[in-house]
């Protein structure tokens, strides 16, 4: 392994592990929110064990956040010391503001676990909802920076130099909106249908019925509204990547030949030394309009575009392959939900219903893995796109593999901590969250 893929190998394990416990931080709480309001005005003990059992696996996956997103811009430096050197001072402001908004998090994280029976109610729950309010905005820099690294903007530059930066220009580029969007919802998919599915595998083995029930409510509703108006952020981003970065959306679909009335390709092998895709289906038109609203509009192919500048066309399209088809699947499980609340309650505790939750607990999270790579690996050979290069951006020190097996080292161990500590929490919900449970070895309180 050369210096340059392991670098690219190291930020793409640290970002493809960071996103989770981005995700949950910006998600969980706003579910802890909504437990901790019912509590509030039911008074129903079961929903206050729900927010403390929620509140102390956020804090878990938190601490690990910290760690792994400190670990992340130290990556910055370390391994893209040119782009750090031209871009910091443009793309900068975002990354300053998601600091203070992580410290807001950090203090009203810290209020709300230690603030039981101390603060007012009402502020108690104020600070919980502040956790999510803050860790939604971090999310949304974070990405305006990254939307910036694919639409650059708020510079000038002219023979090499970047004059004339406005910040606030870079921060608000052309595709922090349907790029923030898209991300936020997809979180809200993925986290929902993580804990839903937790929540459903232990009322299938019959472990704290109601809890459980009450808990994968919430987390199922969020989930399934989230995942059927997805559609819309991805009708909006699939629009603004053909506008700005044509040759992205060529990869995304395998297109390989300009052409008016393009087809959707679902699906299918990518055959590059052909230049078609075997064995897919084809809708005709769909992607004319999906990119232009016009079934008729021409679409380029990536071999009009110069094949230095081409991204990877297999591995962007078996990746928003992989997004599209989890994101259907996901629809579908939605869908057969809402019916369920609204017009089929039998179904509601029919053991089908929760094994497919349970089935897709882990469909979010790797669909939202595959939306990133379509994201990063579309915009290859750029990390500045039309403006640097990731070639010329990396560290000319030696030795980057090495740094890159001790990452993967480090990573691999986070993981089994936060799954060790998370199994945890779950199998003390009847002695520690569940009040109702014979085996609860706290006091009940009127706190």
């Amino acid at each position: 392994m050369d210096d340059f893929i392991a670098a690219r190998s190291q930020m793409a394990l640290s970002l493809g592990f960071h996103i989770i416990f981005s995700c949950v931080g910006m998600v969980m709480p706003f579910f802890m929110a909504i437990a901790h309001y019912k509590y509030l005005k039911t008074g129903d003990k079961i929903y206050k064990g729900l927010t403390k059992a929620w509140s102390k696996g956020i804090a878990i996956l938190f601490a690990t956040g910290a760690v792994s997103g400190t670990m992340l811009s130290f990556e910055l430096g370390q391994l893209w010391p040119k782009f750090m050197e031209h871009a910091g001072s443009i793309f900068g402001m975002p990354f300053s503001l998601e600091g203070t908004a992580f410290f807001v998090e950090a203090i009203a994280l810290g209020f709300f676990l230690y603030g039981w029976g101390k603060l007012n109610p009402w502020f108690h729950w104020f600070t919980g909802l502040l956790v999510g309010i803050s860790g939604l905005a971090s999310g949304i820099l974070v990405l305006a920076a990254n939307a910036w690294m694919n639409s650059p903007a708020g510079f000038d530059f002219v023979n090499g130099e970047y004059l004339n930066v406005n910040p606030v220009k870079a921060m608000f580029n052309d595709a922090w909106f349907s790029q923030a969007l898209h991300m936020i919802i997809a979180a809200f998919i993925a986290t929902g249908f993580a804990v839903a599915g937790v929540h459903a595998f232990m009322i299938l083995k019959g472990k704290n019925l109601v809890f459980h029930t009450k808990a994968f409510k919430i987390a199922a509703i969020s989930a399934s509204i989230a995942a059927l108006i997805q559609p819309l952020s991805g009708d909006i981003s699939a629009k603004d990547v053909s506008k700005r970065q044509p040759e992205k959306l060529a990869a995304m679909e395998a297109h390989f030949h300009t052409e008016k009335n393009a087809d959707f390709i679902l699906g299918g092998i990518v055959n590059e030394n052909e230049h078609k895709v075997d064995y897919a289906i084809k809708i005709p038109g769909l992607l004319s309009f999906l990119s232009h609203g016009d079934f008729n509009a021409p679409v380029k192919g990536i071999l009009d575009f110069p094949e230095q500048d081409r991204p990877p066309v297999a591995i962007v399209h078996y990746a928003f392959q992989i997004m599209i088809m989890l994101g259907v699947a996901l629809m579908i499980i939605s869908i057969l939900y809402l019916l369920a609340i609204l017009k089929k309650k039998s179904w509601l505790s029919k053991k089908w219903l929760i094994k497919l939750f349970v089935m897709a607990a882990p469909l979010g999270y790797i669909a939202l893995e595959a939306g990133w790579v379509v994201t990063e690996v579309g915009r290859q050979p750029w990390i500045i796109y039309k403006i640097m290069r990731t070639s010329e951006a990396v560290t000319p020190m030696p030795g980057i593999a090495y740094t890159f097996y001790l990452f993967t080292l480090i990573f691999m161990s986070l993981s089994l901590i936060v799954i060790f500590l998370l199994y945890r929490q779950i199998k003390m919900v009847p002695y520690l969250y569940d009040e109702t449970d014979p085996k609860f070895i706290h006091k009940p309180t009127n706190k």
